[in-house]
């Protein structure tokens, strides 16, 4: 195998990591606020150091911040193997998309049909990029 085909298969899958870390850590840091609840009401009746303490005191938050570290590292290994050019789009949209799934799936929102059309032109675009 040449060098530059293996370059390219770790560009992929570093890719592929960056969005699913991502993914993963968008929908535990949405679920942990959304058990937080509104932070302004909260605030208000509480005080800052109430929404500061559940918010650190929730384990989903922690959790989404660990998930978004790794995709932060992965990204740094992605750009490393491939060209900016490549990883930035294709990492931005294979979140998108999965993020669209996710949030359909795990936090049952949801998603219109405008966004199902957005993520199938988003798509389109990653297979134009891979290609």
């Amino acid at each position: 195998m040449n060098h530059s085909y293996i370059s390219m298969v770790y560009t992929w899958i570093s890719i592929v990591a960056v969005a699913l870390a991502s993914v993963v850590g968008d929908v535990l840091l949405s679920r942990a606020m959304r058990q937080v609840g509104d932070v302004n009401d909260l605030r208000r009746r509480c005080g800052t150091w109430a929404v500061v303490k559940r918010t650190l005191g929730n384990p989903n938050f922690f959790a989404g911040l660990t998930a978004m570290a790794l995709s932060f590292f992965s990204l740094m290994f992605s750009l490393s193997w491939g060209d900016v050019s490549l990883v930035g789009p294709a990492a931005a949209s294979l979140t998108f998309i999965g993020n669209a799934f996710a949030a359909k799936i795990f936090l049952h929102e949801k998603v219109d049909r405008r966004r199902w059309m957005a993520a199938v032109l988003v798509a389109a675009g990653v297979a134009l990029l891979a290609g």
